[in-house]
């Protein structure tokens, strides 16, 4: 009678499975990668210090016990041809890009209120949707337009001769732009620039002072589209009163993301926008700020986000955007970019038995586990080196 004694502390696991369904009996064994919800299959039974089977055969008959138990007298790290996985993938090269999708809103960019700065009744007033250029009036107080010019530096003071700084050149260099001549753009308002003002007033019906009387003038970083208005033809306003509020005249994506994915959004970076209708166009980041929004007085904390400003790269984005005025749309910012890697589909990863991961090379007929390191996982994909890892490699995958 042969006697075979199995040393219980070193079992031989069974095969990797790669369709999910275990041998009879046998209850599944496997891993989590560090990829959420992405499944890993863990090796076990042979390759790098895979748990071995001890069989201690004392009779002859013992060796047709030992073939049924699979020990066959193959390497470590090989398998017959039956053995082989159920499918195969080839290692690639190719660039991988991680992204974070958030929820955007297309409009035409956040909105900028405007308020009177001094006291008066609108005489006349834009209509929503209306849009405003350089040397045109915003709306008119007490007959007296409010001009919109072109500039970053907000009015904030009387304008006159004497003044200096860059809200004075930025005053030249719309008068510039708006034909007016005699001066130089710069940071002093001379005696030329108040004779320029002069010209600038007469044509605007205003009185001839020579100098910019605070709230005359309304400066913006570009054309404005009107958003809503506050103060309709006939009623009065003061001092901080609510009078319309506009936008940038292009078509935007305003997104919010927060505080802790700030990395995400940088000035001048590129963007996927996606369309209603799964359109994917190319889109620039235009701004990013950081916005406080306040508690109900009830309880409720402040809260912070980063507003995020996507503009559209080209007139393919453009284009496509016109035929939705406003809609809600993904704004994909890219995290991190790996170019030409060698790369694997995630299912062809496999958990080590001595920890680690690795892939199953196939050779021919043969297959061995070959430890590998993994970096960043994309899209189904992972980057993955290691000894004996090429362009090329054929690994084993699920079906």
């Amino acid at each position: 009678m042969a006697e075979v004694v199995v040393d219980s502390t070193q079992e031989r696991g069974p095969e990797p499975e790669r369709d999910g369904a275990p041998d009879p009996g046998q209850a599944p064994d496997r891993e989590q990668a560090p990829n959420p919800g992405s499944p890993r299959r863990k090796a076990r039974g042979r390759g790098r210090k895979v748990v071995a089977v001890a069989v201690l055969v004392l009779l002859a008959a013992g060796a047709a016990t030992a073939a049924t138990l699979g020990l066959g007298g193959h390497g470590s790290g090989d398998k017959v041809a039956s053995d082989l996985p159920p499918s195969t993938a080839e290692v690639t090269r190719r660039t991988l890009q991680d992204t974070q999708s958030v929820d955007g809103q297309l409009g035409f960019g956040p909105t900028t209120t405007l308020s009177a700065r001094r006291p008066g009744t609108v005489t006349e007033a834009p209509e929503a949707g209306d849009r405003i250029t350089r040397g045109k009036a915003l709306y008119e107080e007490d007959g007296r337009p409010v001009t919109l010019m072109y500039g970053s530096t907000p009015a904030y003071r009387p304008l006159k001769t004497g003044t200096g700084g860059a809200d004075v050149r930025q005053l030249e260099k719309n008068l510039s732009a708006l034909g007016y001549t005699g001066f130089t753009v710069d940071d002093e308002y001379t005696a030329a620039t108040a004779e320029a003002v002069r010209a600038w007033q007469e044509d605007q019906g205003l009185a001839e002072t020579g100098a910019v009387e605070l709230g005359s003038v309304v400066f913006a970083p570009g054309a404005v589209r009107v958003d809503s208005v506050a103060a309709r033809k006939g009623d009065t306003v003061g001092p901080g009163g609510k009078v319309l509020s506009y936008t940038g005249t292009e078509q935007a994506v305003t997104a919010e993301l927060d505080p802790a994915d700030q990395r995400l959004a940088k000035e001048g970076e590129d963007v996927e926008v996606v369309l209603p209708g799964d359109r994917s166009v190319k889109g620039t980041i235009k701004n990013v700020s950081t916005v406080i929004e306040p508690g109900n007085g009830q309880g409720e904390e402040a809260k912070t986000k980063v507003e995020v400003v996507v503009g559209f790269k080209d007139r393919t984005g453009r284009k496509a955007a016109e035929g939705y005025a406003l809609a809600a749309v993904h704004v994909d910012f890219t995290s991190e970019t790996r170019k030409d890697v060698l790369t694997v589909p995630v299912g062809a990863l496999l958990a080590l038995a001595e920890g680690g991961f690795g892939v199953e090379a196939v050779h021919g007929s043969t297959s061995e586990y070959v430890p590998v390191t993994t970096g960043l996982f994309a899209d189904g994909w992972v980057e993955i080196s290691g000894k004996g890892i090429s362009e090329g490699t054929k690994v084993g995958v699920p079906k």
